[in-house]
């Protein structure tokens, strides 16, 4: 196998993994690596909270957004009621189609609270153009180890949410409570999304394709934002 295959095969594998191994509890991000999550590691002052709800919430990913060095992070694992975590309607700088968050009255969607400090915040707008920062007030989050909020900051999609057969797509991987829309996982929304935009093409080369040209990515991205469905939270304060 060549080197170039390999890569190739790197590429596609990465973007069917999404969202990167999300734990179903709480941890503590240090150098890279999860560990158990400290009373200490919560009562460090200067930190925001921010929801995260796909790659953000994966050690993984998280690590590679934010640098072996850039200290510790608390992140606690939570449920968020009257929302799903469905795609996003746009492919990814690395080929996959994301999360995002859309309202569902009685949902309950598995989340984490990243806390961060202003440094590691600015590293992760950085890995967030297809996102808006903002606040949600209003809803109701409910930590593990007891704690509440009304409010927490968080990314979503610019492009709306993929729609297919005239409904949001779940994202399989993330747990939802009551879900009242059908999930997928990557994969199988990778392929509608080929199916759609380039029929007959093999899997591989279509994800291959848009993360090789970013000209091409914008111009999918359009096609899936044109029957999308915009966030409708009445309570979103982007910032």
């Amino acid at each position: 196998m060549s080197a170039a295959t390999a890569s190739a095969q790197d590429v596609v594998a990465r973007a069917l993994a999404y969202p990167f191994g999300v734990p179903a509890g709480s941890y503590v991000l240090d150098g890279g690596e999860a560990g158990p999550l400290t009373e200490a590691d919560l009562a460090e002052a200067d930190r925001v909270a921010v929801l995260a709800y796909g790659a953000n919430a994966s050690p993984g990913a998280l690590a590679a957004k934010l640098g072996a060095q850039a200290g510790r992070v608390a992140v606690v694992a939570g449920q968020l009621s009257d929302f799903d975590v469905v795609y996003s309607a746009h492919v990814s700088p690395y080929g996959a189609i994301p999360g995002t968050l859309q309202p569902s009255p009685g949902a309950v969607a598995s989340v984490h609270a990243i806390h961060v400090t202003a440094e590691q915040l600015a590293r992760l707008h950085r890995s967030e153009p297809n996102y808006t920062f903002g606040l949600l007030r209003g809803v109701d989050l409910r930590l593990e180890g007891g704690g509440r909020a009304d409010a927490i900051h968080a990314y979503v999609s610019r492009h709306g949410c993929l729609v297919r057969d005239g409904a949001p797509v779940g994202v399989a991987a993330i747990p939802v409570r009551r879900r009242a829309w059908p999930a997928r996982d990557e994969e199988a929304v990778l392929c509608a999304a080929r199916d759609d935009l380039d029929p007959g093409t093999d899997l591989a080369d279509f994800v291959l394709a848009h993360v090789a040209d970013p000209e091409l990515a914008a111009r999918r991205t359009a096609a899936l934002r044109a029957t999308a469905i915009p966030f409708a939270w009445p309570h979103w304060e982007p910032a």
